[in-house]
């Protein structure tokens, strides 16, 4: 049993705590374009919905490419708000308020879930024989208020959080899972409802291997649990959740959708992301190097809430709700990730819910060694992360020190830095916050469990902010496509016909129909053809017995390895 005073369990100021979060959440989410990679493919579907017509919103893809993009949710939501406020803040930026939806709904569910699971009788502090232990819940608030700051403290989270990808919707969606399974055992139609929704959104943002996971996951933990969910539970999430996988298939049959079209969505609901029938050992490999650095601090303290709460006999050991719910999510979004084609660092998204409330659970039963060990390395490693930022963000806008200066200048080629008032104000203030909270937590022994917290998420939150106020011009320059789409559109006679775009990628694809009006698409009778792989253009042309006539070629500033060209393609 845990040994608490009241004292131990004071929750943190809900102006601190709402502050934080929003920070967070907002920072890096205006201001700035799609960027390369999944950022702009995911920004590229959801701008061929707004300006497409009702076939675009039934199999979401890029403009010009037959191919889907998956499941529909994350674009019909980015639409909505490009429809809704980009007449207002662009579409770019109304864009990526899907993602602070997806964002904030993740982080509710996630602290209201650790809530009700800290309130239960069997994870309770022992009763002191003079009184004095917190009551139901105030521990149950502390430990919410730790679930999300850890949340907000996962270092891989930053950037990613703030991208317009469908793993946002999957955040979102297991997070409500986790909620409303929780909220069934003492709420079961609430429960259910909540449940069905997660379910629903989860089957509307990913694939069926991902959907399927997450429902069995959901059952495993269901049966496996002391605590056993009523029949009105099961019967609300179970009838929303067939409703949520009914959904897109019953809009292809209303629309009825033409075989080809239909085949192309299916392929999509099965295969985007791609997956393998057996473990890939790309995606394991990429898990055993990065998921440490990646889920910092969590899986630390998640360890150790399993390795303690996992002996006691009074909890139900692993069969305890706060242990058997989160892991089994856990879990079964582990496996997923194992059997993808080749992982990357959004997939990593979907695991850290679980992960996050598993870990609340260890701040009663931390030692002081690792409080002061989690402590300190952030402090550290965060002040000399924002002193790096403020020396290179110095060196770009007066050119001292020289060396960082030339530096950046041979990085960034043609990138002029120009200084911002009101982000150089945002970062001054956010590092004033930051040298408060060292010196709060440096200057007294705060007894509040979630002290060891506090350094990591505002350490998360200082560097993210700083990154998105003095280096988002650098870090913009570095990432879009603006400047090559616009040299692009020059070279291009006007009504000179389509351009080919078979050979470049998704990313390059929706960043060039964003930033320029030319018809692209992929069809290999067009007249003009653009690729970034020389030996492709030539395989093709050979093929179709073409001569190909070089009229450009360019490249983004920060990218020494592609090399983009626009051939004039003449018949032989």
């Amino acid at each position: 049993m845990v040994k608490l005073t009241a004292a131990a369990t004071k929750s943190i100021p809900r102006i601190i705590i709402f502050a934080l979060t929003l920070i967070y959440g907002f920072a890096g989410l205006f201001f700035r374009d799609p960027w390369k990679n999944e950022d702009a493919i995911g920004f590229g579907g959801m701008w061929t919905l707004f300006r497409g017509n009702s076939i675009d919103w039934i199999v979401p893809h890029i403009a010009g490419r037959d191919a889907s993009l998956g499941a529909p949710l994350p674009y019909w939501i980015g639409a909505t708000f490009i429809d809704l406020f980009g007449w207002l803040i662009g579409a770019a930026n109304a864009a990526r308020l899907y993602s602070a939806v997806c964002f904030f709904s993740a982080a509710l569910a996630i602290w209201y879930a650790t809530y009700l699971l800290g309130r239960r009788r069997e994870v309770q502090p022992m009763a002191l024989a003079v009184g004095g232990q917190p009551d139901l819940k105030s521990y149950g608030m502390t430990l919410a208020d730790g679930a999300l700051l850890i949340f907000l403290a996962c270092v891989g989270l930053a950037q990613r959080a703030h991208e317009t990808t469908p793993m946002m919707a999957q955040l979102m969606g297991i997070s409500i899972v986790l909620y409303g399974t929780v909220r069934g055992l003492d709420k079961p139609w609430q429960g259910g409802l909540w449940t069905g929704l997660g379910i629903v959104i989860v089957a509307l943002s990913s694939n069926l291997a991902l959907s399927l996971m997450v429902v069995s996951s959901t059952i495993i933990a269901v049966l496996a649990s002391n605590a056993k969910l009523r029949f009105r539970w099961t019967l609300t999430s179970t009838v929303l959740g067939l409703i949520g996988f009914a959904i897109w298939p019953i809009i292809w049959y209303l629309a009825d959708l033409p075989v080809h079209l239909r085949h192309i969505a299916e392929e999509g609901w099965r295969n985007v992301p791609e997956m393998r029938a057996t473990p890939s050992m790309e995606s394991l490999g990429f898990l055993s190097v990065n998921f440490w650095a990646y889920a910092w601090p969590v899986w630390p303290l998640a360890i150790i809430s399993l390795a303690h709460w996992g002996r006691v006999k009074e909890a139900g050991a692993w069969r305890a709700p706060h242990l058997c719910i989160p892991l089994s999510l856990f879990i079964g979004s582990f496996i997923y990730v194992l059997f993808r084609l080749e992982a990357n660092e959004h997939d990593l998204m979907i695991l850290i819910p679980s992960l996050s409330i598993i870990a609340a659970f260890s701040l009663p039963i931390l030692k002081r060694s690792m409080i002061s060990f989690i402590d300190w390395f952030a402090m550290f490693s965060f002040t000399l992360i924002a002193i790096a930022i403020w020396i290179i963000w110095l060196a770009k806008v007066t050119g001292f020190p020289e060396s960082t200066a030339s530096n950046v200048s041979r990085l960034l080629p043609g990138f002029e830095s120009q200084f911002n008032l009101l982000g150089f104000v945002v970062a001054i203030a956010i590092t004033g916050v930051w040298l408060a909270v060292v010196r709060w937590r440096t200057s007294r022994a705060p007894k509040e469990i979630w002290r060891c917290l506090i350094i990591s998420a505002s350490g998360t939150t200082l560097m993210w902010v700083l990154l998105m106020t003095l280096w988002l011009p650098t870090i913009n320059y570095a990432k879009t496509y603006r400047q090559v789409a616009a040299r692009l559109a020059q070279v291009v006679p006007a009504g000179a016909g389509c351009v080919n775009t078979s050979n470049i990628g998704d990313s390059q694809l929706a960043s060039f129909s964003y930033f320029t009006k030319l018809p692209l698409r992929d069809d290999s009778n067009c007249p003009w053809m653009l690729t970034h792989n020389q030996s492709e253009a030539k395989a093709y042309a050979k093929l179709n017995k073409k001569k190909l006539h070089l009229l450009w070629e360019d490249r983004r500033a920060a990218d020494r390895d592609e090399r983009l060209r626009l051939y004039e393609v003449i018949p032989e």
